[in-house]
């Protein structure tokens, strides 16, 4: 395709037919110009193909495909090899049903547990989800297929999600819900970004320069396509002049008429659409270049579901060495999900299936089943229970399959609770009473509360492990595969401890971000709370001792790099995986910032009593916050801690490296400042510090004092011009001072 030709040859009208969909899953084709349609569909955890009139929450039927591990449970891996291998999957199962464009992963930041899609999600942490986000996006773009990573943004709930506002802070945006973005962008380049429904800050996402344009295309040099969520436009010319390129679905002529207009009324110029059509002719030539013929192999996806189920899931309870379970020996499965798991989300991700596995039919033989609830009930049904309290006790271990219900979370509505029903906990309760060796594993799609954890022997949390969640759990449970997964999201001890707790899902169509930066473990380890099971958490059938600790460095300025390598040794008596997390422990400085904040991730495969050593590079912006003074992430100079270990609340090794800033903060001194302010930085330190010593040293004397700090704190409240009020200097000296101040910045 010669799109320059192409665009030169179109009239008007065609330009803004371009900008809209052919019909509800593909662009418009012109042939008289020899530009095809190209097909997009829904597909984070699996193809969701339908026809060309099919719907964007999943109640109509799809073709047979793969349903994978939700992202949920993929970013418990912590293995972007992995994720690469299942986008390259994606990829080609797209190639076999000729399409283009794949609509995910989704980049949302798990504000709040509540969050009903939290299960297509990665983490509650931004570094964890963009690593991840970006190695599936390079699979799925290896196989010649386009990724749309979403929602852009901000769209971290369901309730109101297409009219609501989220109102968030300059840092709070940058470093924490745009920054998976950020890091996609610029490590994968994805084919195309989606804008979410949502206002950001009283805007909507879809007519939002800030985002579409200065952010996503200026400061991190996107090139691709932004294309709506299915009817997130409200206002046509807005969108387009915002950065908007796509609007889907289409089959009407309703957008096509709304631009002509704007181009007649000067709402809109010929120049602003060119650059929209452009991107989707951009588009369309590399989607036809990609495309090849592919035959569909199913079952080959199929086990590489089965293998990301595995990886995924995480150990988070294992005493007395409960798990594995012996093979042959007489075990008790409970509950409804024994025989028909919950493997999957509900909504525009939900896949129809062409194969799938269940515990039961997958268990060994001395395996014996009681239903204990029934899927649909929310209060205890006695008579089950006791059924299954009398088959646990006569069994070696139970096995109890319990979690929550698709009508729990799902795409269109979030959860006002985080318990699950009744009747799966009195079951727990029940069973872990009558055998000491009761496992629970789990299948939802977020965290939950256990009342019961105390009771049980051990806990597997399997989050929505897909098509192959029978094969992955047996598998787990009788120790053919060696649990290897660590939470990507903090599992808290009640509803009410979560930072977004009084603010969400907000009020009036408006949430506010209230709890700043401080999402996740951030706020947890900042208020020092307990929690049921931390950030990073997960066991392994074996052990691993970290050691040996070393920096190549003591120090390093901005523009520099830190290299730490760790030794990593596999203790225990069989092969497993190990997650080594680095976190980064700021000084105190100027902002508020979390007490750590993981920077760095590897995983490690070794046998018993095998080690390795593992190295980490770190740069300025793995120390930096986001800084609205400049608009920018930075670094104040300062001793960082290096944090390393085997979740948030693990940390085995420390040490200490000294930065130092080439940049400083542009502080602009005036009459109104205070004498904290100014001593706050190290110019306005300098320069006035010795007229603040002499000060402290007259208002104790005045005062009989010798509480120095005490002074100092009153002192530093006083704003300069009241200096000239107490007497102390003129005028023309105060305008001296600024002036000396505000020189000494820039020096």
């Amino acid at each position: 395709m010669d799109i320059k030709e192409i665009m030169e040859q179109m009239t008007l009208e065609e330009k803004a037919e371009v900008c809209s969909g052919g019909d509800f899953w593909h662009t418009r084709a012109f042939e008289r110009l020899g530009v095809p349609a190209v097909m997009m569909t829904d597909g984070p955890s699996g193809l969701r193909k339908q026809g060309g009139t099919g719907d964007h929450l999943g109640m109509q039927e799809s073709v047979p495909a793969v349903c994978f591990p939700s992202s949920a449970a993929v970013a418990s891996s912590f293995d972007t090899a992995l994720a690469g291998e299942l986008g390259a999957e994606l990829g080609e199962e797209c190639q076999a049903e000729d399409v283009a464009l794949l609509l995910g992963p989704g980049l949302n930041i798990k504000r709040s547990p509540l969050c009903g899609r939290d299960f297509e999600y990665y983490s509650e942490d931004p570094v964890l989800a963009g690593e991840m986000g970006a190695a599936l996006v390079r699979g799925v773009q290896s196989r010649g297929v386009g990724s749309c990573i979403k929602h852009f943004a901000c769209n971290n709930q369901e309730t109101g999600r297409m009219v609501s506002d989220s109102v968030v802070d300059e840092r709070t945006l940058h470093e924490v819900y745009l920054a998976p973005f950020e890091t996609v962008v610029k490590q994968a380049r994805p084919w195309a970004v989606m804008c979410a429904y949502n206002k950001v800050n009283g805007t909507y996402c879809a007519e939002n320069r800030l985002l579409l344009t200065e952010i996503l295309r200026d400061d991190w040099g996107f090139e691709g396509m932004v294309v709506t969520d299915w009817g997130a436009v409200k206002n046509r010319a807005l969108g387009i002049r915002a950065g908007l390129d796509l609007e889907m679905p289409g089959g009407t002529d309703r957008g096509t008429k709304q631009i002509l207009a704007a181009l007649e009324d000067g709402g809109l110029t010929e120049g602003e659409l060119d650059l929209a059509v452009e991107n989707v002719l951009s588009f369309v030539e590399k989607a036809v270049a990609g495309s090849r013929t592919v035959a569909p192999d199913l079952e080959r996806g199929y086990r590489l579901a089965v293998q990301v189920a595995e990886r995924s899931a995480v150990l988070l309870k294992n005493e007395d060495g409960a798990l594995p379970l012996a093979e042959g020996a007489p075990v008790a499965f409970i509950g409804d999900f024994a025989r028909d798991p919950r493997y999957q989300g509900g909504g525009s991700s939900h896949v129809n299936s062409a194969k799938r596995s269940n515990p039961l039919d997958e268990a060994p033989a001395g395996v014996v089943f009681a239903q204990g609830y029934r899927e649909a009930d929310e209060e205890p049904d006695r008579a089950l229970i006791d059924e299954a309290v009398a088959v646990a006790r006569a069994a070696d271990a139970a096995v109890v399959f319990a979690g929550l219900p698709e009508r729990y979370e799902s795409e269109g509505f979030d959860r006002t609770t985080l318990d699950m029903p009744a009747a799966q906990n009195a079951l727990i309760a029940a069973v872990a009473a009558a055998q000491p060796r009761t496992v629970v594993v789990l299948l939802n799609g977020a965290p939950v509360t256990m009342p019961w954890a105390d009771d049980v022997a051990a806990i597997l949390e399997m989050y929505l492990p897909g098509d192959g969640a029978g094969e992955a759990a047996v598998s787990l449970l009788y120790g053919r595969a060696n649990p290897s997964g660590k939470l990507a999201e903090t599992f808290p001890m009640k509803l009410s401890d979560n930072p977004s707790y009084l603010n969400f899902p907000g009020e009036d169509d408006r949430t506010e971000y209230r709890e700043g930066v401080f999402v996740g473990y951030r706020y947890y380890d900042a208020k020092e709370l307990p929690v049921r099971y931390p950030f990073g958490h997960g066991l392994s059938y074996t052990t691993f001792a970290y050691s040996d600790l070393a920096l190549d460095a003591d120090a390093f300025t901005e523009g520099g790099e830190l290299t730490c390598a760790l030794t990593v040794t596999n203790t225990g008596a069989c092969a497993g995986e190990e997650v080594v997390q680095l976190y980064v422990a700021p000084p105190a400085g100027m902002r508020r910032r979390p007490v750590r904040e993981l920077k760095r991730f590897a995983k490690v495969a070794l046998e018993p009593g095998e080690s390795t050593r593992v190295a980490f590079t770190l740069d300025a912006r793995a120390l930096s916050y986001y800084e609205p003074l400049l608009h920018a992430f930075f670094a104040e100079s300062g001793a960082y801690g290096i944090e390393v270990g085997a979740s948030s609340r693990d940390i085995r090794l420390r040490a200490t490296v000294a930065f130092t800033a080439t940049r400083s903060l542009p502080r602009a001194f005036s009459a109104h400042s205070t004498l904290a302010d100014i001593m706050a930085t190290p110019a306005g330190a300098q320069v006035f510090g010795p007229v603040f010593d002499r000060m402290v040293a007259g208002a104790r004397e005045a005062a009989g004092s010798d509480d120095v700090e005490g002074t100092r704190a009153m002192l530093a409240g006083i704003q300069l011009s009241s200096l000239v009020g107490f007497g102390m200097i003129g005028e023309e000296q105060l305008d001296g001072l600024i002036a000396q101040l505000n020189a000494a910045q820039t020096e």
